[in-house]
C-alpha cells in the first residue's frame, strides 16, 4: 500500500513539474537546462573537495580556489555548447547522443589538466580535477537519462490517459527495423512483434527482442489480442503484393495501417514513422504506365493553355499537370469563386514563375470567353466545365442542358473564331447509351465536337476523351463512404450489383493530355479504366480496412437505384470500331454523328426548350438527337413515350 501511494505521489509530482516545463519556449528550456548543469557542476566540485579533504564542509578549501572554480565552470559550459549538448530536444535524444557528453567532459577536463600540469599554472590538486570529471559525467548523464525516461514513460502516460497502440509490424526487413527504431521515442505506439513471409527470418528475435512470426500466425495472434493494429512496413513493395496482403487481413477485420512509400521517404517529404491509414484508393488504383513525356508536353509546353471548369476535380488536376509541363501561360476559367481562388492560390505557390490568369465566368457567356481567348492568344483549350451529378442534373434538366450542351457549343465556337489550335472535350462513360439527362447532354456535347471537327477547312483540331469515375472526385462514392464510416453511420448503396470503373484523378488528367496530343480531329478517345468494381464490395472493403465488422459495427443499406442511374457503365456505343493508339492505355473510335447542317437546327430546338424550361419538349428533342437515350426516370420516360 505504501509503495502504491509513493508511486502515485511520484507520478503526481512529475505531472506537476511537466505541466510547468511544457509551456516554456525552446530558449527558456535551454536556459533551464544550463542552470541545471551549473547546479550539477557545483555539486560535483563540492563532492570532489569533500572526498579529497575528508571534510563534510570543505568551504574554506573551496573559497581558496573560487576564481579557478569559476573558470572551471566556464570551460565546461563553453565545451558543452561547442559540442552541441544544448541543441537537441531532450525528450527525443537517443542513447547514442551520450557519446557527446563523454567527449565534452573529457575535453573540458583535459584542458584544465594541461593548464595545471604541463604549464604549472593550476594549483588545484589533480585528484580533485579527476574526481570532478567523473562526478560531472555521472551526474549530467544521470539527470538527462532520468528526465528522458520520465517524459517518455510516466509523463506521457499521464498526459495521454491511454495505453499505447500495440503494433504488429508486417515486414521484418530494413523498413520494419527502421520503423521500430523510430517508434521507440513515441509513447503512442508499442511494437510487439514482426510478421514476415521469409522462412529464414521466422522465429528469429530481432531489434528490441521482438520475435518474427509467419503470416499464418496472424489470426491466432489476433484472437489472443496480442496486438491492436497491423502496420505494413514495406515501403518498396508493389501495389499488387500490397493489395494481396491487405485482402488477406481484411477477412479478420484487423485495422491495417501503413508507412509512407519509398519515394516519399527518399524525397524527404515524410519520415518512415508517419504511420497512416490504408486508403481504399491504394487498392483500386492500377499499376500506372509511365506517361509518354513527348505526348504529355505536345499541346502545352511553351503554349498558352486555357482550362474551363478549372476549379473542379478534373479541371484542377489538369491545371496541376499542365503547370508541370512548362506552358507559356495558364488561363483558369471557372464559375465558382471559391474553387477558382483555391486552385489559383495553390498554383501560384507551387509554380511562382508561371504566368497564371484566373477568370470568373460562365461557360455560356460567349462574348466574355471570346475576349479572353483573343487577349491571350490561346493555343489549347481543355473543356472540363460540366454539371456531372446525375440526380441533380435529373432534377434540373433544363439547367443541365444549358451548361453541358450550350456551354460546349459556345466554347467550341469561340475556339474556332479565335483560331485555337487544339480543343479537347472531357466526356464521360455515362454518354454511352445514356439513361439520364447528364449522360444524354454529354453525348450531345460529343456530337457537337464531332460535327465541328469534320467541317471543311477546320483550323481547330477537336478531340473527345471519354472515361469513367475518378477516385476522390467531388461526386465519387469513396469520400462519401469514408465520411459515413468516420461518423459511425450506415453506408447506403443503391444496388448490390451496381459497378463502376475507377481511375485516379492524376492518371486521368495525364491520359487526357496525351490523348489530345494523338488527335487528328473528331476522334472519341477511350481510356483503359481497368476492371469494374462492385460498389457493394467497395463499401465492405472500406469498413474492414477501418478495423470494423460489416453488419455489426457499420451496416450497408440497399436503397434502390436513383432516377436515371445505371447498373453498369460502358465506354463504347458500337463495340467493333475500337483501335489501339501509340499509348497502351488509350484507344479511339469514330462513332456515328450528324453533320453540322443537320445537327444545328435540332440543337436550336433543344436549347429553346431548355431556355423555356419546357421539359416535355426537351425530353422529346433529346431523344431525337440521341436515339439510344432511354430515360429511367419514370417522369421523363412518360414524356418520351408521348412521341
Amino acid at each position: 500500500m505504501a509503495i502504491a501511494t509513493m508511486k502515485i505521489s511520484f507520478g503526481y509530482l512529475l505531472n506537476k513539474i511537466y505541466s510547468i516545463y511544457r509551456p516554456l519556449s525552446r530558449r527558456q528550456k535551454r536556459y533551464l537546462l544550463i542552470t541545471t548543469d551549473i547546479s550539477l557542476f557545483i555539486l560535483s566540485i563540492y563532492t570532489a573537495f569533500f572526498l579529497r579533504f575528508d571534510s563534510l564542509f570543505p568551504l574554506s578549501e573551496i573559497f581558496n580556489y573560487i576564481g579557478l572554480i569559476i573558470i572551471l565552470f566556464a570551460v565546461k559550459l563553453l565545451t558543452f555548447r561547442l559540442k552541441g549538448i544544448y541543441r537537441p530536444i531532450l525528450r527525443y535524444t537517443d542513447v547514442e547522443f551520450l557519446a557527446n557528453f563523454i567527449q565534452a567532459v573529457f575535453y573540458s577536463s583535459a584542458i584544465l589538466i594541461i593548464l595545471a600540469y604541463l604549464r604549472g599554472l593550476w594549483p588545484i590538486p589533480r585528484s580533485i580535477l579527476i574526481i570532478d570529471a567523473f562526478l560531472t559525467l555521472f551526474l549530467v548523464i544521470g539527470v538527462r537519462l532520468l528526465i528522458r525516461w520520465s517524459t517518455q514513460n510516466l509523463v506521457a502516460s499521464i498526459e495521454y490517459h491511454q495505453s499505447p497502440e500495440r503494433l504488429l509490424i508486417y515486414g521484418a526487413g530494413s523498413g520494419g527495423y527502421q520503423l521500430v527504431r523510430a517508434l521507440l521515442n513515441d509513447p503512442n505506439y508499442c511494437p510487439v512483434a514482426f510478421v514476415d513471409d521469409n522462412p529464414e527470418l521466422q522465429q528469429q528475435t530481432l531489434v528490441k527482442g521482438l520475435k518474427v512470426y509467419s503470416p499464418k500466425d496472424v489470426p491466432k495472434l489476433w484472437q489472443q489480442k496480442i496486438f491492436d493494429t497491423v502496420i505494413l512496413a514495406m515501403p518498396s513493395v508493389g501495389k499488387k503484393e500490397k493489395r494481396y496482403i491487405i485482402e488477406k487481413l481484411q477477412a479478420l477485420s484487423i485495422p491495417v495501417k501503413t508507412t509512407p512509400t519509398l519515394g516519399e521517404i527518399i524525397s524527404g517529404k515524410v519520415a518512415i514513422q508517419k504511420i497512416r491509414n490504408i486508403d481504399i484508393t491504394e487498392l483500386l488504383q492500377r499499376e500506372e504506365i509511365a506517361p509518354n513525356k513527348k505526348l504529355l508536353q505536345m499541346q502545352v509546353k511553351d503554349k498558352v493553355v486555357l482550362v474551363t471548369g478549372a476549379g473542379g476535380s478534373i479541371g484542377s488536376e489538369l491545371c496541376r499537370q499542365i503547370a508541370q509541363q512548362q506552358p507559356k501561360s495558364l488561363i483558369l476559367y471557372e464559375l465558382n469563386e471559391f474553387a477558382l481562388y483555391n486552385i489559383d492560390l495553390e498554383l501560384s505557390e507551387n509554380f511562382p514563375s508561371l504566368q497564371i490568369y484566373p477568370y470568373l465566368g460562365n461557360i455560356t457567356n460567349q462574348n466574355y470567353l471570346k475576349t479572353i481567348l483573343n487577349r491571350h492568344q490561346v493555343d489549347t483549350v481543355y473543356h472540363a466545365a460540366a454539371y456531372k451529378h446525375v440526380p441533380l442534373v435529373e432534377a434540373n434538366a433544363a439547367r443541365g442542358i444549358e451548361n453541358n450542351v450550350l456551354g460546349t457549343l459556345v466554347a467550341a465556337r469561340c475556339a474556332i473564331d479565335c483560331q485555337v489550335k487544339h480543343f479537347v472535350l472531357i466526356s464521360t462513360d455515362k454518354a454511352v447509351r445514356p439513361t439520364n439527362i447528364m449522360g444524354a447532354s454529354k453525348r450531345v456535347a460529343e456530337m457537337i465536337i464531332q460535327a465541328f471537327a469534320t467541317q471543311p477547312e477546320m483550323i481547330t483540331c477537336f478531340a473527345i476523351v471519354r472515361f469513367g469515375n475518378v477516385l476522390n472526385s467531388s461526386g465519387s462514392v469513396v469520400p462519401r463512404f469514408r465520411k459515413l464510416i468516420a461518423q459511425g453511420k450506415s453506408i447506403t448503396v443503391t444496388h448490390k450489383d451496381i459497378t463502376r470503373y475507377f481511375m485516379s484523378i492524376p492518371e486521368a488528367a495525364r491520359l487526357v493530355m496525351q490523348a489530345g496530343s494523338i488527335a487528328k480531329g473528331g476522334e472519341v478517345f477511350l481510356l483503359d479504366m481497368g476492371e469494374p468494381v462492385r460498389i457493394y464490395d467497395l463499401a465492405m472493403q472500406m469498413i474492414r480496412l477501418s478495423g470494423l465488422i460489416p453488419g455489426k459495427d457499420i451496416d450497408v443499406e440497399i436503397t434502390g437505384l436513383r432516377p436515371g442511374e445505371k447498373l453498369y457503365e460502358e465506354l463504347l456505343i458500337e463495340g467493333n470500331n475500337v483501335k489501339q493508339t501509340q499509348h497502351p492505355k488509350i484507344f479511339f473510335a469514330r462513332e456515328h454523328f450528324w453533320n453540322w447542317e443537320i445537327l444545328q437546327p435540332e440543337l436550336d430546338i433543344l436549347l429553346e426548350n431548355a431556355r423555356l424550361n419546357h421539359l416535355e419538349g426537351l425530353i422529346i428533342q433529346l431523344r431525337k438527337i440521341v436515339p439510344e437515350y432511354q430515360p429511367k426516370n419514370s417522369f421523363f420516360k412518360t414524356m418520351a413515350a408521348v412521341k
